[in-house]
């Protein structure tokens, strides 16, 4: 008896059919080399899980909301930053790192929906809702909210056999230049130019934006595979330093800075404090400031100056924990991290590396 094929992620969009979905273009390979190639556009056209009826056709319903929605801008690539090959010693470090697999005895159990979603069936949320309604197994028992699996487990999804994928390898870490004007969505009903449209597309696994900024603020924006550093660097507990360098029409007294920085001030949704802030210059009315807080809340730098009768009419993000904007990357432009720089990341998170253990708290 031979046992069911694991299903593709297109698959479960439609439904389990088993039909075989028209043949497409092989999508361009992105080289992993310091060289980038010429701007490329993305071609808009319908989203690859757009149902259909028997006949193939959309439905009046479909049309319609589709005809509502804005127009997806073209979108012109990124260019990746080229940089000096670092000495023959990080090479062979970075190669050995690159090469190197988590045993899967060292790989302890995880959420189900956070594997599954992590696998590429689905969101997390989908994934929950999947489970709430019975349709997901593991080791052939319905699963339950909660539930765990660890390497080994045989999972299935609408009957369906799931090739569960798992961290055991090193993540990937790129560094993007934000522009003033793209949203950090892949979703945008407005069609606005979002940062995934730039960027490459990582092979087996998707890019997570670590932070958000707004569609008008530039600067550093980290992205990586690694759901855990995401974790590691945005959630409140962990106090992560975010600096940025804000542009202001007036000018701040020393006893404002005093005062943020002592006392904090009161924001609608709670006490807001600035950990150092100094200013920096400028021409005119503009001054700029350099500004490091421990939040990420919605617009927070703006609406801090915003409470001082200040506007902020510039804003870029500067810093993130250990990783500082780099002065060659330009507006635009992405570097992706090496692996003995993701090692050195990982060793800051806290979090093991390839072959290692997790050391015991």
């Amino acid at each position: 008896m031979t046992s069911k094929q694991p299903t593709s992620k297109r698959e479960f969009r439609d439904g389990g059919s088993s039909k075989k979905p028209a043949a497409k273009k092989a999508p361009r390979k992105h080289s992993d080399g310091l060289k980038t190639d010429a701007k490329k556009t993305v071609k808009t056209g319908k989203p690859p899980f757009a149902q259909t009826g028997k006949s193939g056709n959309k439905s009046a319903g479909q049309a319609a909301a589709q005809e509502q929605a804005a127009p997806k801008n073209r979108a012109t690539r990124a260019k990746k930053l080229i940089v000096r090959a670092p000495n023959q010693k990080i090479q062979e470090r970075a190669r050995d790192l690159k090469d190197k697999r988590v045993d899967s005895e060292y790989i302890g159990p995880e959420r189900l929906q956070k594997v599954l979603a992590a696998s590429g069936v689905g969101s997390r949320r989908e994934m929950e809702d999947w489970i709430t309604q019975g349709m997901v197994k593991v080791n052939g028992k319905v699963a339950q909210l909660g539930d765990k699996v660890a390497p080994g487990d045989h999972v299935q999804v609408k009957g369906q056999n799931i090739n569960l994928k798992w961290a055991d390898r090193l993540p990937r870490i790129i560094l993007y230049y934000k522009q003033e004007g793209e949203i950090v969505s892949r979703d945008d009903p407005q069609g606005r130019v979002s940062i995934f449209d730039r960027l490459p597309q990582a092979a087996s696994s998707r890019w997570v934006a670590i932070g958000r900024l707004d569609i008008n603020t530039s600067g550093l924006l980290i992205l990586t595979t690694s759901g855990e550093l995401v974790q590691r660097f945005a959630h409140p507990s962990f106090e992560v330093e975010r600096e940025y360098a804000v542009r202001v029409l007036g000018e701040m007294s020393t006893e404002q800075m005093k005062m943020l920085t002592e006392e904090g001030v009161m924001l609608d949704d709670g006490l807001a404090k600035v950990e150092r802030i100094y200013e920096q210059g400028g021409e005119g009315a503009n001054k700029w400031y350099n500004v490091v807080i421990k939040e990420g809340r919605n617009r927070e730098v703006r609406r801090i100056f915003e409470s001082q009768g200040l506007t902020v009419s510039r804003l870029v993000r500067v810093g993130f924990g250990p990783i500082g904007l780099p002065n060659r990357l330009k507006r635009g432009q992405f570097y992706e991290l090496n692996p003995a720089e993701v090692a050195n990341i990982m060793k800051w998170a806290d979090m093991p590396l390839p072959g290692e253990r997790r050391r015991k708290v």
